[in-house]
């Protein structure tokens, strides 16, 4: 298992964008499963919704790409270097994300070819899938 600490040693994200709290598997390279916690105190909350606070999907699809950053940085090669965005298909909002969800965060590494890569996220609360994409990566 990998705290704030381990996970802050891995990737470049930190406070308040850092959306994971723990990694609890890791395959270099290929998955990382990991845990977020969302809080009443989340920044975001204020303003989506107020009286009705949701997490905004695409920081679920942001946290989804951190814990496949996990997994690809993981490798010796990647370490150091920084992870970008080249893009989100399939993306699907199932059901919504509410302060108190303890998310578990899954990303499988599906498809790699030099610094380009795709993973397929899901996103899981209570067992069941709350948010599924596809990401694609481009390690810089």
């Amino acid at each position: 298992m990998l705290g704030i600490k381990e996970i802050e040693d891995i990737i470049p994200h930190r406070h308040p964008f850092l959306l994971i709290d723990r990694i609890d598997e890791v395959e270099a390279g290929k998955k990382a499963v990991g845990v977020k916690n969302f809080t009443y105190d989340e920044w975001f909350f204020k303003g989506h919704f107020p009286g009705q606070p949701v997490v905004p999907g695409v920081l679920v699809i942001e946290a989804l790409a951190q814990v496949g950053a996990v997994a690809i940085l993981s490798l010796d090669e990647n370490k150091g270097k920084t992870p970008f965005f080249g893009g989100i298909s399939k993306a699907r909002f199932k059901q919504k994300i509410i302060p108190g969800d303890s998310v578990r965060l899954e990303c499988e590494i599906i498809k790699t070819k030099g610094p380009i890569g795709t993973g397929m996220g899901v996103a899981y609360v209570n067992n069941k899938p709350a948010v599924t994409a596809e990401i694609t990566f481009a390690i810089g």
